[in-house]
């Protein structure tokens, strides 16, 4: 069970295509601003001129394959700097990055995505991603919050006990089977909305209505024991992408059936045009939660990349600008593959 996004109303974790910083942010996480470009399907009007140099996109910044061993080795290098890059961005003396994944341009452009902790308590909310190249070390960032990591205090004022039986109850609501706590209360700094706080984060386990597991994470205040934010992760299916390499992709299934729907981002739906020029196409559907094997010859792979790609801009929409979907409905787009 990994990925997450909320059951009552949308949560959590690039910009649309920029010729510059279209990669700055395509990686798992929140702020990746690449997606829209591999979004595929959408209608657009027909250029009453020729494009000019300028706002044609520059090849140098699109995303390349890494092997294993490539990946590997920049992270180690992100994460042997990873004291001078909080240095440069100017972080707090109680604030270190935690190094969570890696992206290169063809120009050799890297941008790594990490998570922050504060005074050694994890900060959710709290990823930034950060573009550098070899003529500047830290050349742009994103952030998940423009807010200073500054709680008040890192003092719980509230028993654990008291998260774990808010977490509890909210994990029997909606006429939930057998919900159990599956992690014990942790005390993070929340930072997704408003003025960073200490909380707890419960983890309550079990089945949903419909038999889907259920992993709902609660945060509750830990000076307050307001409950501050619920959200049911969702387990994922494998992408073997063409352009990002192997990914997570939250899926849908219906009976003994895998098909590329995201319930936790307004029902995105990826469909396969299968070479038409109209119409909406046939939903990716298959007996595995695997999809693609990276190849272009492989229908699942472009699939794979066009579900990734707007996972990654709902993302994006909601981290950055607060919206729910990019007309801001909730209600997702559709991508088609294949035209």
């Amino acid at each position: 069970m990994r990925s997450s996004s909320s059951r009552r109303g949308t949560s959590h974790r690039r910009t649309p295509h920029t010729p510059r910083r279209t990669a700055a942010v395509a990686l798992a996480g929140v702020a990746a601003l690449i997606a829209a470009a591999v979004q595929s399907g959408t209608a657009t009007a027909a250029p009453e001129k020729a494009p000019s140099a300028a706002s044609k996109a520059n090849p140098g910044s699109e995303s390349v394959r890494l092997t294993p061993a490539q990946r590997a080795a920049l992270i180690r290098e992100a994460d042997a700097g990873k004291a001078r890059t909080a240095r440069d961005l100017g972080l707090g003396a109680k604030e270190k990055l935690v190094v969570r994944d890696v992206l290169k341009d063809r120009d050799g452009t890297v941008h790594t995505r990490y998570e922050r902790t504060y005074d050694g308590l994890p900060v959710l909310g709290g990823d930034l991603v950060v573009e550098s190249t070899k003529a500047d070390a830290t050349a742009s960032v994103v952030k998940a919050t423009r807010a200073a990591i500054e709680p008040a205090t890192t003092k719980a004022a509230v028993p654990a006990a008291k998260a774990r039986r808010q977490a509890l109850t909210a994990g029997k609501a909606d006429e939930a089977k057998s919900p159990d706590i599956n992690r014990e209360p942790r005390k993070v700094i929340w930072a997704a909305n408003g003025k960073p706080v200490v909380a707890y984060e419960t983890v309550v386990g079990g089945f949903q209505h419909d038999g889907t597991p259920q992993e709902l994470h609660v945060v509750t205040d830990a000076t307050t024991g307001e409950k501050l934010y619920e959200w049911e992760a969702i387990e994922t299916g494998t992408g073997n992408t063409v352009y990002s390499g192997t990914v997570d992709l939250t899926t849908t299934q219906s009976g003994s059936t895998y098909n590329l729907t995201d319930g936790a981002r307004g029902n995105h739906k990826t469909y396969n045009l299968n070479r038409g020029t109209s119409g909406t196409g046939t939903l990716f559907s298959g007996p595995d939660d695997i999809w693609g094997n990276g190849s272009p010859s492989n229908l699942e792979s472009a699939g794979a990349d066009a579900h990734y790609g707007a996972a990654l801009t709902w993302d994006y929409y909601k981290n950055v600008h607060g919206r729910s979907g990019i007309r801001g409905d909730g209600v997702g787009a559709y991508s088609r593959v294949h035209y």
